[in-house]
């Protein structure tokens, strides 16, 4: 097996690419150990000291280190955990296929909602999906629409440059209601 690794705009993140489908459908984002409880990928990979992050794509694996360690040292660890789980054929998670990560939203503004959410799956996901990361839609309320980011896009330096150049200035082009775009924590 050959995994291959590829930096993102995050230098805390990696993107590692086992050449073979890591999730059938969605994604799946472990921030915490103790969130990768559904995934023997996460918890195998949360095995080597340094990693503080997991994000699970439909090819990818995404690996978030601590400031103070160097991907010097982690990458080989991580390359060994991630061959030895696809090796052992377990699934990368227990209960099914990662979630498709946007929130429910009924009422009033449904209609602008449903416009953000097929803006979000069309046109930034599938960019974002390149980084290593993922963006969904968290909440929309009086022209603000809430994103949260994950993967790659976490704490990734140019991420408020993407929300504001890029993202928001999509959505409001497309959908003149929507007035400023903002980051939600997990």
């Amino acid at each position: 097996m050959f995994i291959q690794t590829e930096s993102t705009p995050n230098p805390a993140t990696l993107k590692f690419l086992p050449g073979q489908a890591v999730l059938s459908t969605g994604t799946a984002d472990y921030p915490t150990p103790e969130a990768a409880g559904n995934s023997p990928l996460a918890r195998c990979i949360f095995g080597v000291t340094g990693v503080t992050g997991v994000f699970l794509g439909s090819d990818f694996v995404t690996v978030t280190k601590a400031n103070d360690v160097e991907w010097e040292h982690l990458k080989p660890a991580i390359l060994g955990a991630i061959m030895d789980h696809f090796q052992s054929g377990r699934p990368a998670i227990t209960d099914g296929a990662g979630t498709g990560g946007h929130a429910e939203h009924d009422g009033q503004d449904a209609e602008i909602v449903n416009q953000i959410k097929e803006l979000l799956d069309t046109r930034v996901r599938p960019a974002v999906a390149q980084d290593g990361g993922d963006i969904t839609f968290h909440g929309f309320d009086k022209g603000v629409v809430y994103l949260h980011m994950q993967g790659a896009c976490a704490g990734c330096p140019s991420s408020t440059l993407t929300l504001k150049m890029g993202i928001e200035n999509l959505l409001r082009h497309y959908i003149p209601e929507v007035t400023e775009v903002r980051p939600v924590a997990a």
